[in-house]
């Protein structure tokens, strides 16, 4: 069992926290529309300081945890692409203008690890009490898995998005951003703008992606320290990725798939773990450095094959997927 000292927490979360307020700053306080130098040196830090802190980990608590935290770090950078896809629908969707991208970003990336620290909570009480919990999140997976699989040549549909549409059923909207404000008034009433709606549309996409991410990182380190680390330093840099790749997305066409294969293997694992522990130890586990390289060599074969895919067929583009069929019934 890692153990992980208050001091050790509190230095973590306030590391996490100064580069948060560093993104906050950026994108609230100057809103801009990033260039690529910009973002590349952002993504190259961000990349640097997971890495660095891996570095340190394995040498401070050994390798074996070292291996988990990497491929913890591995599977949620790999799922936030995917969240990346979505992030680009919306945004698309609503027609946000680029200087506040910037703004909209940090906010999903704030509402995202506020979430996600909640779940990992809640994830490692119900699996530190309740062995079964391990069952159960490994069929989550596969669920996911398959219904990712089955529409993955398909969109979130994101103005049919039952909180969406809601908003907007409820509150007044108006059709023009207010120079980034969430509220303004029109002849002395007040009004939500778009902005506000686009808000409302990353938390709930935050918050499906937080009930997928969890499980999936569970998957592969019970240790909950791990998991917070993983989860904050893939999404950290989501910010600056977004605007180094969103012009190579809709390369990525095989991208989803990959996705559903390794949320598949990690529920598979999951489930070996839950009946190696209650049924029988006999039953065969998977162990870290395995699910490492099946990840590693998922993600190295999607990426090829998508290229290859897209240079021989410049008009496939790819999709985020889906976790449910779209229907004309869904159109209002």
């Amino acid at each position: 069992m890692l153990d992980i000292g208050f001091w050790t927490w509190a230095i973590t979360i306030g590391l996490v926290l100064v580069l948060l307020a560093v993104d906050l700053a950026l994108g609230w306080l100057r809103p801009h529309q990033v260039g690529f130098p910009e973002a590349t040196a952002w993504s190259v830090f961000y990349v640097l300081v997971a890495i660095g802190f891996g570095v340190w980990f394995a040498a401070e608590h050994g390798g074996q945890y070292g291996t988990e935290y990497f491929a913890g770090y591995i599977v949620e950078k790999s799922l936030s692409v995917d969240n990346l896809f979505v992030f680009v629908i919306i945004m698309t969707t609503f027609a946000v203008p680029a200087e506040h991208q910037h703004k909209v970003l940090t906010f999903g990336i704030v509402l995202a690890l506020v979430m996600r620290a909640v779940f990992i909570a809640l994830g490692a009480t119900l699996l530190a009490l309740f062995s079964f919990m391990f069952l159960l999140f490994g069929l989550l997976l596969i669920f996911t898995a398959v219904q990712l699989f089955r529409h993955r040549d398909e969109d979130p549909d994101v103005e049919n998005n039952f909180l969406v549409k809601s908003v907007r059923r409820v509150l007044p909207i108006t059709d023009e951003y207010v120079g980034g404000k969430l509220v303004t008034r029109i002849d002395g009433r007040r009004v939500f703008t778009p902005l506000f709606v686009v808000l409302i549309a990353i938390g709930g996409i935050d918050l499906l992606f937080a009930l997928d991410s969890i499980p999936a990182v569970f998957g592969v380190t019970e240790e909950p320290y791990i998991v917070f680390v993983a989860n904050a330093f893939a999404l950290l840099g989501l910010r600056a990725l977004f605007f180094l790749v969103k012009g190579l997305l809709d390369r990525l066409v095989y991208l989803s798939a990959g996705l559903a294969i390794i949320l598949a293997f990690i529920g598979v694992k999951l489930i070996l773990h839950w009946a190696h522990v209650d049924i029988d130890q006999s039953v065969p586990e998977i162990p870290t450095p395995v699910s490492l390289g099946v990840i590693l060599v998922v993600l190295v074969i999607v990426t090829v094959a998508s290229l290859i895919k897209t240079k021989h067929d410049p008009s496939a583009k790819a999709h985020a997927g889906s976790l449910r069929a779209h229907h004309p019934t869904d159109q209002s």
